[in-house]
């Protein structure tokens, strides 16, 4: 597991640079006291491991920009990934004291080594297009939500795709979230699509992630139920980390089947390949016995059982 003793750590994305896996994660200093006063404190912090489990800690990868600027205020969770090139780009998200931290955007960084970021660009990459997406409400909802970018390489070799954490501006805004859609032939000139899902009930599809796992495309995102439309949340049982089924790493997904892995406190899980088909959960310990946990834990084995996926003790 990755503790640290003077640190809260949350959300989380790795890297695998043919030796190491190089984990970046959310991290925020525990003398605040308050746990939620965490999220505009964040930082990127950075670690790097042979087997997922034991973990040496390196320098921090990113820290908010100096004001003004539109992510001064906080950084938070991204993906990275290697370019043609060879270099490493990190794609994440910021928020800006300029909203108070109300208005999400995302950015990018490139490194050489994955130890050493420049971020790419004085102002954001992407933003939230009124065309398909809310923008800021606080009548509707308590942000205006373009995080968590997922950038992979389109399967096909036609550029690369960016899902990311969106809402739609109609409907119950208790259930209008979406996975948020860009595209890019190169990495660097990116476009903002329509979304690639409809609204299923959800709050908030966060941390989303697309994979092929044993043969089965699957979208992973987290949710808990007090992010949810009553409906859904009627049918919860327990487990914030959700997979539904879908027919490509694009979708369609089937949101309404998706189903909560059964794990109490795991939450911004993603799904990591230990060895080559053998798939596992990623994520860290949230809210346990009434506390805020703020750790990673080690990785959860995961196997396919028929059009899902589960745990496997």
């Amino acid at each position: 597991m990755l503790r640290l003793a003077d640190h809260w750590v949350w959300d989380s994305w790795g890297a695998h640079d043919g030796t190491h896996h190089h984990l970046f994660f959310l991290r925020a200093s525990r003398a605040l006291h308050d746990p939620d006063r965490r999220h505009l404190r964040a930082s990127v912090g950075h670690a790097r491991s042979t087997d997922l489990r034991t973990w040496e800690l390196l320098p921090d990868a990113l820290v908010a920009a100096d004001s003004p600027a539109w992510d001064d205020q906080a950084t938070w969770t991204g993906s990275v990934v290697r370019a043609p090139d060879g270099s490493w780009r990190m794609f994440y998200t910021g928020v800006g004291r300029a909203e108070g931290g109300l208005v999400q955007r995302v950015g990018m960084a490139r490194s050489d080594d994955l130890t050493t970021w420049h971020r790419v660009g004085d102002g954001p990459l992407l933003e939230a297009d009124p065309r398909w997406y809310e923008k800021l409400d606080t009548t509707a909802w308590i942000d205006e939500a373009w995080r968590d970018p997922f950038v992979f390489a389109d399967p096909d070799g036609a550029g690369w795709h960016m899902l990311l954490t969106a809402r739609v501006p109609d409907g119950d805004p208790a259930g209008r979230s979406v996975i948020g859609h860009a595209t890019s032939p190169d990495l660097d000139a990116w476009a903002v699509q329509p979304p690639l899902s409809v609204p299923a009930g959800f709050g908030q599809l966060e941390v989303p992630q697309a994979v092929v796992v044993d043969g089965l495309p699957v979208l992973v995102f987290s949710c808990w139920p007090d992010r949810m439309a009553p409906d859904r949340r009627a049918g919860w049982a327990r487990g914030g980390v959700w997979v539904a089924p879908g027919e490509s790493l694009t979708g369609p997904w089937d949101l309404d089947a998706a189903t909560p892995f059964d794990h109490a406190s795991l939450y911004a899980a993603r799904l990591v390949e230990e060895q080559p088909g053998r798939w596992a959960l990623l994520g860290f310990r949230d809210t346990e016995d009434g506390r805020f946990v703020g750790e990673i834990a080690d990785p959860l084995p995961v196997g396919r059982d028929g059009r899902t996926l589960r745990l496997q003790r």
